[in-house]
């Protein structure tokens, strides 16, 4: 089963953000597909495929494939809070990256590297996206509970050269095409005011 698209509300508590490009880390099944959604969304200036919840040692593409190194498959976005705001990169993580009701898996995809998490970078981060979560739950969007984490931050590991810009350089690769194409044409439709055809690499 592909993930289900479902049509977000706004964020009822917003980031106050300004000034400089901030970061933020998300975890959602293959970060393909992640970085793919991402990197169409206006004002997020990088996305960078990576791992994250595990150790130095294992931060690689076959001791991540095992499932028992932590890690997550997860995309680190730097944006402009005055084009996109956190909240706003939230609502379109849940709307179209990530199914929050399927536990450590996505799409064909199984095994805890593939789990759905939320990694804040500071306090406030951390606020909004439990806010978030909190609303989702109550507003009742999906049939089953949203099993999406909030996780500690730790160290960031990006992802080996060939998965970088990986939807960009293989736009039919026939898993890019069956789970990941749908995502950003989601993107497009739902977010129309948000969405950039072009692919912001790196």
């Amino acid at each position: 089963m592909a993930e289900e698209v479902v049509r977000t509300p706004p964020a009822q508590v917003q980031a106050k953000e300004s000034g400089k490009l901030k970061t933020a880390i998300f975890a959602g099944g293959c970060f393909w597909g992640v970085e793919g959604v991402f990197s169409h969304v206006n004002g997020v200036t990088s996305a960078v495929s990576g791992y994250h919840g595990g150790t130095k040692a294992t931060a690689n593409y076959r001791a991540v494939g095992g499932g028992d190194t932590g890690h997550a498959e997860a995309v680190r976005i730097t944006y402009d809070p005055s084009v996109v705001r956190y909240d706003e990169l939230l609502r379109i993580f849940f709307a179209v990256v990530a199914d929050p009701t399927m536990l450590n898996r996505q799409g064909p995809d199984r095994g805890t590297q593939y789990r759905s998490a939320i990694v804040p970078v500071n306090a406030q981060q951390a606020q909004v996206a439990k806010a978030y979560i909190a609303q989702l739950g109550k507003a009742g969007l999906w049939s089953k509970p949203i099993v999406t984490k909030i996780e500690p931050k730790q160290t960031f590991y990006p992802a080996e050269d060939y998965h970088q810009d990986f939807m960009a350089k293989n736009p039919s690769h026939p898993y890019i095409q069956r789970w990941d194409a749908p995502k950003v044409r989601a993107l497009k439709s739902l977010f129309a005011d948000d969405y950039r055809a072009s692919f912001r690499k790196g």
